[in-house]
């Protein structure tokens, strides 16, 4: 995440309302990056992983996240810090999981963007 710890001046229109999505996300909330995509109305999840790998870093990025629940493959144990510190639901890991990980209790971690009717995601 280090290279996406600086933004350039001037952001795509599309990295700008993703990262928008991502600011508005709660503590201890997550939503995917399909999930994302859909509620902007336009893109998909690839594109929204693709703005999140090169601008993220400005935002709550550990809150755009895989759909099977999966923490982000490298950051795993910055992410698992976040997670922990908010509240975030965890299914902690077999111990027969490789790396014994916990993954995201999807269910109940996930943002259906309650409480955020005010903000108009298609712009």
């Amino acid at each position: 995440m280090d290279r996406m710890s600086e933004l350039p001046d001037r952001l795509p229109d599309y990295a700008e309302r993703v990262l928008a999505v991502a600011e508005l996300i709660p503590p201890g909330r997550v939503m995917t990056y399909g999930d994302v995509a859909e509620w902007l109305g336009e893109g998909g999840p690839r594109q929204v992983g693709r703005v999140m790998a090169l601008y993220g870093g400005a935002v709550p990025w550990w809150r755009v996240v895989r759909a099977d629940g999966v923490l982000l493959p490298g950051h795993e144990l910055r992410a698992l810090a976040r997670y922990r510190e908010e509240g975030t639901p965890l299914r902690e890991a077999g111990s027969s999981s490789e790396g014994h990980l916990p993954r995201l209790a999807m269910r109940g971690a996930r943002w259906d963007g309650t409480g955020a009717e005010d903000v108009t995601p298609h712009t």
